[in-house]
């Protein structure tokens, strides 16, 4: 009698998609990823704390953990072995151009290009309608609180700079510059514009304002790190999916391009990105580790 099973055979995918979430840098937490989620996953429409950076190119991991011969005895014998050291790179080259995509890239703080003065917003604002006027349909917009002197990791929602020592930054806007809590406007009202996707920081507290982006610009060099959690996912065309979870992803380059020619003259311009994969201790034996591997077979493949 058939058992139905089909022998497994290689993943063929066509893309990778990736998606970053939040570290929180003062506290040193960095999100965690259940496994087991990862066949319910929606690509599409992620859960938060997951955002959508859309497709990739060139994907490619590399484990850089060195294992050595414990020896023992004399003369020698090699009785075991051990890890040394544990590290893990990954490369990639993503699809589009964005806020998100050039910040993870570069590394770096990731600057926004402000035009105009900040604007205070009103109490009845959320996380996708900020109760403000003078913007138009189209711009671009920060939003985020004044610079008050303060030492430490500044930015809502996530940490977009590090201000070394106190008052050593006079800008009042330099965390809106630094600030990923940016979106776009897609409609005007009465006092009130829509956005087209959710603050990443959420609800705007007290003390919020507001201000144009005219664009984005980034730096070669620097002391700060960009930090996020991220997830690569691999759907294969014959219904399986792996997964790659790297809870601590830091940039260990700096900005850099690839260009694909096309026709008549016309060039892809994607941007390149090298990362690093920092330990954290799993809760589950106290190890550490800096990336995951995650499998999910297809219907009725052999395991």
């Amino acid at each position: 009698m058939s058992s139905g099973l089909v022998l497994a055979t290689a993943p063929v995918t066509r893309r990778v998609r990736a998606f970053l979430a939040p570290v929180d840098r003062v506290a040193g937490v960095a999100v965690t990823f259940d496994a087991a989620a990862l066949a319910g996953f929606d690509v599409d429409a992620p859960e938060g704390p997951w955002m959508d950076l859309g497709w990739c190119a060139g994907f490619a991991r590399k484990s850089g953990t060195r294992v050595d011969a414990l020896v023992a005895g004399a003369p020698g014998v090699v009785a075991g072995q051990v890890r040394v050291s544990v590290d893990a790179e990954v490369q990639l080259e993503f699809e589009s151009w964005g806020k998100l995509q050039m910040a993870l890239a570069a590394g770096v703080q990731q600057i926004n290009v402000l035009s105009g003065a900040a604007v205070a917003i009103g109490a009845a604002s959320t996380a996708s309608s900020l109760a403000v006027s003078g913007f138009a349909v189209g711009d671009v917009v920060v939003c985020d609180v004044d610079y008050v002197g303060a030492a430490g990791f500044v930015g809502s929602g996530v940490s977009g700079g590090y201000v070394k020592s106190a008052n050593a930054i006079t800008d009042v806007d330099y965390v809106r510059r630094v600030s990923l809590n940016v979106a776009r406007v897609t409609s005007v009202g009465s006092g009130a514009v829509g956005l087209g996707s959710s603050l990443l920081a959420g609800v705007p507290v007290d003390g919020m304002k507001v201000s144009k982006v005219a664009g984005f610009c980034d730096r070669e060099g620097g002391s700060f790190f960009q930090e996020w959690s991220g997830l690569f996912v691999l759907d294969g065309e014959q219904g399986d999916r792996v997964g790659f979870f790297y809870p601590r992803l830091q940039s260990m380059a700096g900005a850099a391009e690839t260009e694909t020619p096309l026709v008549a003259g016309l060039t892809t311009v994607r941007q390149a990105g090298r990362f690093r994969g920092l330990p954290v201790k799993d809760a589950l034996d106290g190890e550490m580790v800096s990336c995951y591997r995650m499998y999910v077979p297809a219907a009725m493949r052999t395991v």
